[in-house]
């Protein structure tokens, strides 16, 4: 398991360095939580105790969708062709990467999350099973953003395929309003969306308010993540020298 193990590390060592990425990722929630939470709080009942947990997987969701990035950076200076001549397994290269960036993910995540009992009520016995579905959001993300990294060759054309996805899988998720008072239509699409069950099976367990179900939240982003996974390790695995 020496490859998963080291990639695991290096992911691990690149976030620590970086550190504004994680304070410029912090903040980004911060504003959410403070100014819209609070904001609407003011006419909306209990809208603080709502947002907080949808907070809480956004921060996850906006670092794990842009770890596809760090791929495209490692084609360009060359890591990647090292990577793939290397006498080791792609398949535990690739998981050991995933599985770095969703332990980053989740960490930046739980640190909005504590922020967040400072302002609202949460039970804090929900902060395992919301820490699961967060992690299951990164390993879901984490892939399907290397996944996309992988066909990509610019940074440039990598951001504007995400920057389309991503106010989308946001706002379709129930992080922000009721999927209950969306239309017809839209209800669908949110149905499709994996974050969706993330944010509603946290929402459950920090708050007590659930639209879906957490049984079935927890299959549907389990069964998600495991088939991203998949993906992305065949991508790699099918990934030829350039």
């Amino acid at each position: 398991m020496r490859p998963f193990t080291t990639m695991v590390y290096r992911q691990l060592k690149r976030f620590v360095r970086a550190r504004s990425r994680l304070i410029g990722s912090i903040a980004n929630s911060v504003v959410w939580l403070v100014f819209f939470g609070v904001g609407f709080s003011g006419f909306v009942k209990n809208y603080l105790s709502f947002l907080a947990p949808g907070i809480f997987i956004m921060a996850v969701f906006n670092y794990s969708v842009f770890s596809g990035m760090s791929v495209i950076w490692d084609k360009e200076f060359g890591f990647l062709k090292e990577v793939l001549v290397a006498p080791s397994s792609r398949k535990e290269v690739i998981a050991g990467r995933i599985f770095g960036d969703s332990l980053v993910s989740i960490a930046q995540g739980l640190l909005i999350l504590i922020l967040s009992f400072g302002l609202v009520r949460m039970n804090p016995l929900g902060i395992p099973p919301a820490t699961f579905f967060g992690f299951a959001v990164a390993l879901c993300f984490s892939s399907m953003g290397v996944v996309i990294a992988l066909k990509m060759k610019s940074m440039e054309g990598f951001h504007a395929i995400m920057s389309v996805l991503i106010l989308p899988t946001i706002f379709l998720s129930g992080a922000l309003f009721p999927i209950k008072y969306m239309p017809a239509w839209m209800r669908v699409i949110a149905y499709l969306n994996p974050m969706t069950y993330a944010v509603d099976g946290a929402r459950f367990f920090l708050t007590g308010i659930g639209e879906i179900g957490a049984t079935f939240d927890f299959l549907a982003i389990s069964i998600v993540s495991v088939v991203s996974i998949l993906l992305a390790t065949i991508s790699f695995e099918r990934t030829g020298l350039e």
